[in-house]
């Protein structure tokens, strides 16, 4: 008896699988066939041949344009720059990246609290911080009312996040 059912059990999930996959293989394929879509993992071959680096590099020329000289050295030597959320006063750290780059900084300037969100669509780490910095600048509230909370390790042994 807990054969049959085993068996019974084991061909209703095939078959529910198999039903499932069929809508999966068809979006799957038409992903493949769209020639503007970023295969991500393509963006670290040389030569990408959708235009990826140009992409990147007008995003960050485009970033460096809007920062503060102050701003401009710090993302120049460390990869990050600081800015100052409008309606708190809170000091929030960009790191160059799209998503989980930005934590916010305690009064002794370490990361406490990280912070995730972005605006939507495939869009390069140059523009994507631009957003962020401006949202975080003109509508703190509102970023942070759409954004993902994460956790930042503190610590001794974690002592590479204090940069």
């Amino acid at each position: 008896m807990p054969r049959q059912l085993l068996r019974n059990a084991k061909e209703r999930l095939r078959l529910f699988l198999s039903e499932r996959g069929r809508p999966a293989r068809v979006l799957r394929d038409r992903l493949r066939r769209q020639p503007d879509r970023i295969d991500p993992s393509s963006r670290f071959v040389l030569g990408f041949r959708y235009g990826y680096w140009e992409r990147e590099a007008r995003g960050l020329e485009l970033l460096k344009e809007w920062l503060s000289p102050q701003q401009f050295a710090q993302y120049d030597a460390k990869s990050y720059f600081e800015v100052t959320g409008c309606h708190s006063g809170k000091r929030y750290r960009i790191s160059h990246g799209t998503s989980m780059n930005i934590h916010e900084l305690d009064g002794a300037g370490c990361p406490c609290v990280g912070w995730c969100f972005a605006p939507k669509g495939y869009l390069v780490a140059g523009d994507v911080m631009l957003a962020q910095k401006i949202a975080l600048e003109t509508d703190e509230r509102g970023a942070l009312a759409v954004a993902n909370k994460f956790f930042v390790p503190t610590g001794r042994r974690n002592m590479h996040l204090h940069y």
